[in-house]
């Protein structure tokens, strides 16, 4: 399950990703447009201007700002910078694989098989959608993945 705080990146990114090359926008703006609580929200663009997503400068005309491109950044990248991995069990994630304890066969393991499937699904549709695409209502690629795993 999404966060709430990787909920509340995933916003204020998109607000940033709709402003116009060379603008920036306070956190108590973003807030503002997204209701978002700004104590909460300061933290979380903390961490993603450490992760090399947001740039921010301080002063009368200060704030924050995408650091690369809306079209370059991914909901999975996201996810991930917030929430850790996206595997829905240890034994299927890449970053931070580890076997269940109550595991006898990976290679049979029915439970295993299915979610690995969702998985695949999960990361195709949010390695895939970007910012700038989410913005446009581009829902094409979550559709086009789903038909191409199902």
């Amino acid at each position: 399950m999404l966060s709430q705080k990787a909920k509340y990146a995933l916003q204020a990114l998109l607000v940033l990703a709709d402003l116009k090359e060379g603008e920036s926008l306070m956190i108590s703006d973003i807030a503002e447009r997204q209701r978002l609580p700004k104590r909460f929200l300061e933290q979380i663009l903390l961490d993603l201007k450490h992760q090399g997503v947001v740039q921010s400068w301080r002063g009368k005309n200060g704030g924050y700002a995408l650091l690369k491109p809306a079209d370059k950044v991914t909901f999975g990248e996201i996810v991930r910078i917030v929430d850790g991995p996206l595997a829905p069990l240890p034994c299927l994630s890449r970053m931070a694989y580890r076997r269940c304890e109550d595991c006898v066969s990976e290679e049979k393991c029915a439970v295993r098989r299915v979610f690995a499937g969702v998985h695949e699904a999960t990361t195709q549709i949010l390695d895939n959608m970007t910012l700038s695409a989410a913005l446009a209502g581009d829902g094409v690629p979550a559709r086009e993945l789903l038909r191409s795993v199902g």
